[in-house]
């Protein structure tokens, strides 16, 4: 199955798709948005263009765990955008995805404070990575 991971903001939205056997997650060009219908038609069209089955949105939760100002905007998204797509989408932790982008980034000698499209799209493929990861533990039983 090919999911598709949203690294959602109100200005940049990190992407990164699954192989269709669900191991590898691959970054996408990040997409630079001008509000949330654009986002929305932009996300809904890369997902078509992936032929995703099922996305999954980064849900901003607080360190605490309690959602905040983001975290409901996140969901809202989340929902407006499987009322496009008609695809199951979910909500999924993605506490932590923004600073191990960076940290990759940095291990790789990219210096990321002029690079914020990278660290979208380095967030998403974290996010997607722990997300099949789940999905892979699971199904195994676990």
């Amino acid at each position: 199955m090919r999911i598709l991971a949203v690294d959602w903001g109100e200005r940049r939205i990190g992407l990164a798709v699954s192989d269709p056997s669900g191991t590898i997650a691959t970054p996408l060009p990040t997409l630079t948005v001008s509000g949330r219908e654009d986002a929305l038609t932009r996300v809904a069209a890369a997902a078509a263009e992936r032929e995703a089955e099922r996305i999954v949105v980064g849900l901003p939760l607080k360190m605490s765990g309690q959602r905040g100002e983001a975290a409901l905007a996140a969901e809202a998204f989340a929902e407006a955008l499987g009322r496009r797509t008609g695809l199951a989408v979910e909500t999924y932790d993605e506490r932590l995805t923004s600073a191990l982008s960076e940290r990759r980034l940095h291990e790789r000698g990219v210096k990321t404070g002029h690079a914020k499209g990278a660290v979208d799209a380095g967030a998403a493929v974290a996010l997607l990575e722990s997300y099949l990861q789940r999905l892979a533990a699971r199904s195994d039983g676990s």
